[in-house]
């Protein structure tokens, strides 16, 4: 694999699709959860929450795949995207610090995910400009 400064990673509960790209080439990893989230249900009089706790290897997965990145672009449909932040703000630090943004985008294809990304780095991508003089 290439190495690319930028990095997008689409995540739900199930999985995280990530690109390390620059202007013109990609390259995309998938990381799957081991124990996918599913659906409690509450029932009065129980302690507890009713939700399933986080998968914090799959975290750990995610954040090892971006963690050579310059910059990353967190994406997804709902809360696993802030749950990989608090993750990597817990265990990674250093990392939190090359994450540029978190942004809620529901199932795009990789196809719109890439150009999504790449216009929000627009300005990285762009060539130095050179003096007319």
């Amino acid at each position: 694999m290439a190495a690319h400064y930028h990095a997008v990673v689409w995540i739900d509960h199930r999985e995280a699709r990530i690109f390390h790209f620059n202007a013109a080439e990609s390259d995309r990893i998938s990381v799957h959860a081991d124990r996918p989230a599913s659906h409690l249900h509450h029932k009065a009089g129980v302690i507890g929450s009713g939700h399933a706790p986080e998968d914090q290897e799959f975290f750990e997965r995610i954040a090892a795949a971006i963690g050579d990145a310059g910059i990353v672009l967190i994406t997804g449909p709902a809360n696993a995207k802030t749950e990989l932040l608090k993750h990597i703000e817990r265990c990674a630090p250093e990392l939190r610090t090359r994450i540029a943004a978190v942004e809620t985008v529901d199932h795009p294809s990789d196809g719109k995910l890439l150009d999504h990304a790449r216009r929000y780095f627009w300005a990285d991508h762009q060539a130095p400009k050179r003096s007319t003089r």
